[in-house]
């Protein structure tokens, strides 16, 4: 047994041992009771199979004209109609907003050469809270201060805005502002267009020839940003704080769909698939944990499938189980710590970085993060259970997005798509693109191949790629109108 300092209690008041039930020795009733209370975790295939059908059925609903209202995943058209085919070429801007930082970057596109360059700037506190007009001046005054610092003030810029905000897209370069998350508060924001407000405070900076040709989400971003080197891709897919995916649909599928049916018909649409679930549809898989994680979030009810699966709450989950397993006696000889009684306390990182333990004659990730916890008294088979608790959770996870997957490449039917993948989930843990993979593979249609892979930059180049793309059809259809 190891012991790594003094334990410190929650209550200040020695050992928790009076919340836990009588200590399991037994080797053999230990590991029975331990794989009963990790059971839930453990599906049978026709589980995902299940979830599939779920996830297709809402697909289908929000994208149908009579089922959107009462639909809880939106599937959003983003009016992206093209992925770059390779000609596009010039100076581009892309501004990241999505947080306290936000970055402004110029990209040099030429061809599949891509050069970029960026700049991160603070938003300070009371322009969060402050007024709409104070905030959309502070980025055109960065925007400004950017553009002399790379010789660009006469130069004619299209811009690419992702704006990580929920927001009500209405065109390639329209998006109304729903609500404000992330600690931002501007006043005079909600419900108006966000890209009008900026092309407001470039004119009153002057001296800037700015225009705005896009405004995206992240997981557009990713799909763009693959997209370029690869033309396959067909997918964007985030799994890091948060989990959402869009893909490329066609049109005679979207009835929503109000504007032109010109080439290309199809459209990209943003899935918002982390709703799944809101209305009861994954019930039959949710677990005890599932749901004490849900009820002290700050959207109970909202999200279902994005808490089982995304970074903001594996770390958590995996939390919650070891709790249960050391107040049943079977864990930590029945210790515990602060920390790991502290909600939110056991990050998702630690998850990646217990999964990282190979070689089991020393656990040395696992005996780290333990320490961190304040844990002092474990031995190498409570390392062996934290283990198999953190690989069961991130595989559950990695195998419900895989049914999200699935269900999209099922839907598209295109013989070879790549899915664009970013977020730190997918980018730290060490087996999830293996998971998904193998999951992926169980779950689509015979014929059908797949490939997974790790797209750089999306918020940043894959805006830039929109606003290219966008300028390049512009073009293309001011020739056709002169020739005509």
């Amino acid at each position: 047994m190891t012991s790594h300092g003094k334990f410190r209690s929650s209550s200040g008041k020695g050992s928790r041992r009076s919340s836990v039930k009588k200590i399991v020795t037994d080797p053999k009733e230990r590991q029975r009771l331990v794989e009963n209370i990790l059971k839930p975790f453990i599906l049978e295939d026709s589980v995902y199979d299940k979830v599939c059908d779920v996830m297709l059925d809402n697909f289908n609903k929000g994208l149908g004209k009579d089922t959107n209202a009462d639909a809880r995943v939106k599937m959003f058209p983003t009016y992206v109609r093209s992925v770059p085919n390779g000609t596009e070429e010039g100076n581009f801007l892309a501004l990241d907003l999505g947080g306290t930082n936000f970055r402004v970057l110029l990209i040099n596109l030429n061809g599949q050469e891509v050069d970029m360059e960026s700049k991160i700037y603070l938003i300070p506190q009371h322009i969060m809270l402050g007024t709409g007009v104070q905030l959309f001046d502070h980025i055109a005054d960065c925007i400004y201060k950017f553009m002399k610092e790379h010789k660009l003030e006469n130069k004619k810029l299209p811009l690419g805005f992702t704006f990580s905000f929920p927001c009500k897209q209405l065109g390639l370069a329209e998006a109304h502002l729903t609500t404000w998350t992330k600690g931002f508060k501007c006043e005079g924001v909600e419900g108006k267009d966000i890209v009008t407000l900026l092309h407001d405070a470039i004119k009153r900076k002057g001296d800037m020839h700015v225009e705005c040709l896009a405004v995206i989400n992240d997981t557009v971003g990713a799909l763009m940003s693959c997209a370029h080197s690869d033309r396959q891709c067909g997918i964007g897919l985030i799994l890091g704080t948060g989990t959402n995916a869009c893909y490329i649909e066609r049109l005679e599928n979207v009835e929503l769909w109000d504007a032109d049916y010109e080439e290309p018909k199809q459209v990209i649409i943003n899935t918002e698939w982390g709703a799944l679930g809101d209305n009861g549809d994954l019930d039959f898989l949710i677990t005890e944990y599932d749901k004490h994680v849900d009820k002290h979030s700050i959207n109970a009810g909202k999200q279902i499938y994005e808490k089982m699966i995304s970074g903001m709450y594996m770390g958590e989950i995996v939390r919650l189980v070891l709790e249960k397993l050391r107040k049943n006696g079977l864990l930590f000889n029945g210790k515990g710590s602060e920390e790991l009684s502290t909600r939110g306390r056991f990050y998702t990182k630690y998850v990646s970085e217990i999964e990282s333990d190979v070689d089991e004659s020393d656990f040395k990730s696992t005996k780290q993060v333990f320490d961190e916890l304040n844990l002092t008294d474990y031995t190498d088979q409570d390392c062996r259970i934290a283990l198999h608790v953190c690989s069961l959770v991130s595989k559950r996870a990695a195998y419900l997005a895989s049914a999200g997957i699935a269900t999209l490449l099922n839907k598209m039917e295109r013989k070879d798509v790549s899915v664009a993948v970013d977020g730190s989930l997918y980018r730290f843990h060490p087996h999830f693109h293996d998971l998904m993979v193998e999951k992926i593979q169980k779950l689509i249609k015979p014929g059908l191949r797949f490939k997974l892979m790790l797209s750089h930059d999306g918020s940043g180049k894959g805006a830039a790629l929109v606003a290219a793309v966008a300028n390049r059809l512009k073009e293309e259809a001011l020739q056709k109108n002169s020739e005509d």
